[in-house]
């Protein structure tokens, strides 16, 4: 962390940026929650794709086996800067006490979970990853307007294990998951579509997976509801995440900015095992 006239040290020391900042956007973060967070030093990092694997065959006792390699290729993850600043006053700035540097690390959180989970979910970002809206290759299914079942859940589940795949995790935006927790979960049932499980990490499921919300999943030209398999998703983050202060900006008014930037790419390396449940009519 940068040293500056305002006493950087009473800001956030490098080992606070972890716990304050660090931590909390890979807990807050919904992408972080539904995906698996890979922590790296170097400027990027590769994950293999499996592209056929080795064939096996039936052999006599005593006799060579064939050898058959698997055929991999290589998915190439460069994290992208994500920045955000916030103002504040030059007395919280050198205020030492936890409660001051809690208020300073929510609020640059806040702000760098909104533009990860923004990216992750949506389509091609300008300067940024690519996220789920930009996926060639994941599967979809079409669940109608309104479901009345957990039928399109379940026929996501099987196309995610027909690719190997397990979803562990549902994710939608919150007027959906309202439209779907008033629905039941078959004709002349009482029982919720999103059933009530304390043992979920949400406390909702669907067909047995728990369902998350997020304001930054799109719900245009479509609602949806994202299928994700957690071993199949990776949110790739840099550890050199830092924070840095300065005053000169905010002169006139004795304020202080603090800029944190972090380094934030996604990875699909299968992108079959990622089903899209859309809320739409087949043809649309």
């Amino acid at each position: 962390m940068s040293n500056t006239t305002v006493n950087a040290a009473a800001i956030l020391t490098p080992e606070q940026v972890q716990s304050l900042v660090v931590e909390p956007v890979t807990r807050q973060s919904i992408a972080t929650q539904a995906s698996t967070p890979v922590f790296i030093t170097s400027k990027d990092t590769r994950f293999p794709i499996l592209k056929s694997d080795p064939d096996a065959g039936w052999v006599a006792e005593g006799a060579e086996i064939d050898v058959d390699d698997a055929e991999f290729d290589e998915l190439e993850v460069i994290p992208k800067k994500v920045a955000a600043i916030t103002v504040i006053s030059s007395e919280l700035a050198t205020d030492s006490t936890p409660e001051a540097q809690e208020v300073i690390g929510s609020a640059l959180v806040r702000s760098l979970v909104s533009k990860i989970d923004s990216a992750y979910f949506g389509n091609t970002i300008t300067n940024g990853p690519s996220g789920l809206g930009s996926l060639t290759d994941r599967q979809l299914v079409l669940a109608g307007v309104t479901p009345s079942n957990t039928d399109a859940f379940l026929e996501a589940q099987s196309l995610a294990e027909n690719v190997g795949a397990n979803i562990s995790a549902w994710v939608t935006d919150p007027t959906t998951a309202l439209t779907l927790a008033k629905l039941k979960k078959q004709t002349g049932s009482n029982e919720p579509l999103l059933s009530t499980d304390a043992a979920s990490p949400t406390g909702k499921v669907i067909a047995g997976v728990p369902v998350y919300t997020s304001p930054y999943v799109p719900t245009t030209p479509a609602r949806r509801v994202w299928g994700i398999a957690k071993s199949k998703s990776f949110v790739v983050i840099r550890k050199d995440t830092t924070v840095d202060i300065d005053k000169s900006a905010f002169w006139t008014s004795d304020r202080v900015g603090v800029r944190a930037i972090a380094r934030v790419a996604f990875a699909f390396p299968h992108q079959e095992a990622l089903v899209e449940v859309r809320l739409a009519s087949p043809g649309s």
